[in-house]
C-alpha cells in the first residue's frame, strides 16, 4: 500500500511540474506576442505619419514642378492602398515598399528643382519624411528580433509542442526587400541644406 502512495505521490508531482512548465511556457508565448503586438503598433504610427506626408509632399512638388503629377498621382495611389487594412505584416512590408519606391521616384522628379532645392518649407517637410524613415527602420529592427525570438522559441522542443497545442502560429517578419527601394526617398534629394540640417 505505501509502495502505490508513494507511486501516486511522484505521479501527481511529475504531473503537477509538467503542467506549471507548460502553464508557464504558454504564458512567455504570451508575453512574446504582446510585446510582438506593441512594437507593430510602434511601427503603424510612423507608417501613418510617413503617409500623412505624401499629399503635402506631393502638393509642394506639382505647384513647382507640373511634370511630376504622375508619381505623384503613383505616391497618392500606394499611400491610399498601404493605408488600407491589412492584418498580415508581410503583405503590409509589400504595399510599403511600394509606397517607398514611388516616393523615390518622386524624389528624384524633385531633385531635377532648383527652385525646390532652394527652399525652406520642401527642405523641412524632406526633413521631416527622413525623420520618418528612420523610424521606421528602427521599428523594423526591433518588431523583426521579436519575431525572430519568437520563431526560434517555436521551433525548440518542447516549447515548440506547446506553441501548437495552444494554436500559436510564427510571426511573419516587416522587412524591405530591396535595399534599394529602402534607401529610396532619403537618397533621391540630396542638398547641402538639407545636410546641414540634420
Amino acid at each position: 500500500m505505501d509502495g502505490l502512495v508513494v507511486a501516486l505521490v511522484l505521479i501527481a508531482v511529475v504531473v503537477a511540474a509538467v503542467g506549471g512548465w507548460a502553464v508557464a511556457t504558454d504564458n512567455g508565448f504570451a508575453r512574446q506576442r504582446r510585446l510582438l503586438g506593441e512594437a507593430w503598433g510602434q511601427i503603424d504610427v510612423e507608417l501613418r505619419r510617413r503617409r500623412d506626408l505624401v499629399p503635402r509632399l506631393a502638393a509642394m512638388i506639382t505647384a513647382d514642378l507640373p511634370s511630376a503629377e504622375e508619381p505623384a498621382r503613383e505616391c497618392e495611389r500606394c499611400a491610399a492602398w498601404a493605408g488600407a487594412t491589412v492584418a498580415d505584416p508581410a503583405e503590409q512590408a509589400r504595399r510599403e515598399n511600394d509606397l517607398t519606391a514611388a516616393l523615390g521616384r518622386l524624389l528624384a522628379a524633385a531633385a531635377t528643382s532648383s527652385r525646390l532645392s532652394g527652399a525652406e518649407a520642401f527642405a523641412r517637410l524632406h526633413a521631416e519624411l527622413t525623420d520618418v524613415e528612420d523610424h521606421i527602420a528602427a521599428g523594423r529592427r526591433f518588431y523583426n528580433a521579436h519575431a525572430r525570438q519568437l520563431n526560434a522559441r517555436l521551433e525548440s522542443f518542447p516549447a515548440g509542442l506547446v506553441a501548437r497545442l495552444s494554436g500559436i502560429r510564427p510571426a511573419a517578419y516587416f522587412a524591405a526587400e530591396d535595399p534599394a527601394v529602402r534607401a529610396a526617398p532619403a537618397a533621391a534629394f540630396e542638398d547641402p541644406q538639407l545636410r546641414r540640417g540634420r
